[in-house]
């Protein structure tokens, strides 16, 4: 079965047609969390997420704060000016979806979470103790993690005490080491100073993970967020790529 996974949308709606137009004809949809938050399209990117087909999708950090699950107080102060803006926006269905959907799902070998298996919300794996401690938190062979808008892979080897870790580049496909955690990168939002849109297509017969990226219209989407305005150092990042 061929699964795209993606994550970290952020209210991008142009990032996630590019990616799913780039994907093209999948099995299903693995969606790790936070659709909107960041971005000026939370409604669209809900309305597309939401109706795609054999989706399983969870709830991240910036869908809890909108829907008032997590504190916005945990947030910097020109997140939670976008949060503030979110929830002008959201009408109620998308705002009872986002609600409706869970932190976590297992799927056969593979546990899904948005930050870490300890801590599915919040939490953020971005170096190798963090990462080795969260092994203990999942018994699946892998573990899909988003959050940290980051793609990477970290794996266990046998007789090894700190867990090895690989950053993930465009065109890789990699077969998943039997113990791993793995993190697709983000659609609307990426932070490894590649401004382009980045997802993975997991097949789940050879246990392969294939990187993607794929470049968008920035300049469209900066503008949509000018005219609504939303802080400018998210404006500004989206050609960064940070």
């Amino acid at each position: 079965m061929k699964v795209l996974v993606l994550s970290d949308i952020h209210g991008n709606r142009t990032a996630l047609e590019a990616v799913l137009e780039d994907a093209g004809k999948v099995d299903a949809v693995w969606c790790l969390g936070d659709i909107i938050g960041y971005g000026p399209d939370p409604n669209d990117c809900v309305a597309m997420i939401r109706d795609l087909p054999n989706l399983v999708c969870l709830r991240g950090n910036h869908d809890s704060a909108v829907i008032g699950l997590t504190e916005k107080r945990k947030f910097n102060v020109s997140a939670q000016v976008v949060l503030e803006w979110t929830l002008d926006q959201l009408n109620p269905i998308h705002r009872q979806y986002l609600q409706s959907l869970s932190p976590q799902a297992v799927i056969g070998d593979v546990t899904l979470v948005h930050g870490s298996p300890r801590d599915p919300v919040w939490e953020y794996i971005m170096d190798v103790y963090t990462a080795t401690a969260n092994f203990a938190y999942f018994e699946t062979s892998y573990c899909f993690v988003g959050h940290s808008h980051l793609p990477v892979l970290y794996y266990q080897k046998p007789g090894k005490k700190l867990t090895n870790v690989t950053f993930v580049y465009p065109g890789d496909s990699t077969v998943l080491p039997s113990r791993s955690i793995v993190n697709p990168g983000s659609v609307g939002q990426p932070r490894d100073h590649d401004p382009r849109a980045a997802y993975s297509i997991f097949d789940t017969d050879k246990k392969t993970w294939t990187q993607h990226r794929v470049a968008y219209d920035i300049p469209s989407v900066q503008d949509r967020m000018t005219r609504a305005g939303l802080p400018i150092e998210y404006i500004q990042r989206l050609d960064l790529g940070w």
